[in-house]
């Protein structure tokens, strides 16, 4: 299952309020919207991938005591194609842009995480 672990627990209500949609072509990555749970603990980012198939998936984001999950909710189980490893990688890249000093611990995606610029 692909997914990042970042090092420390992230604000996620700092992230929610600063998200901005990202939309990208070649593959088309579409990640529009974003919910919070009541506790602030989780965030849940539906998300529309067109390749050959269209894929409709949740990612979810959450965070813990000393650390923060990025993984595709389980239940929504898309297959794990390369548009969907890079809307994972597109996201992981927007965590890293609001909060510089958080860092990637674990991953099974390094190359689809694109450079900060």
């Amino acid at each position: 299952m692909p997914h990042v672990v970042f090092d420390k627990k992230i604000d996620l209500k700092k992230f929610y309020n600063s998200f901005q949609k990202i939309i990208q072509t070649k593959p088309t990555v579409k990640i529009q919207n974003i919910f919070i749970d009541k506790n602030e603990q989780r965030l849940l980012l539906p998300t529309l991938v067109i390749e050959s198939k269209n894929h409709h998936f949740l990612i979810e984001i959450n965070a813990k005591q000393n650390k923060t999950t990025l993984r595709l909710l389980p239940e929504t189980d898309p297959e794990k194609t390369i548009g969907v490893k890079t809307a994972m990688g597109l996201l992981t890249l927007n965590i890293l842009e609001i909060f510089p000093s958080v860092k990637i611990i674990k991953t099974n995606i390094s190359n689809f995480i694109p450079d900060r610029k």
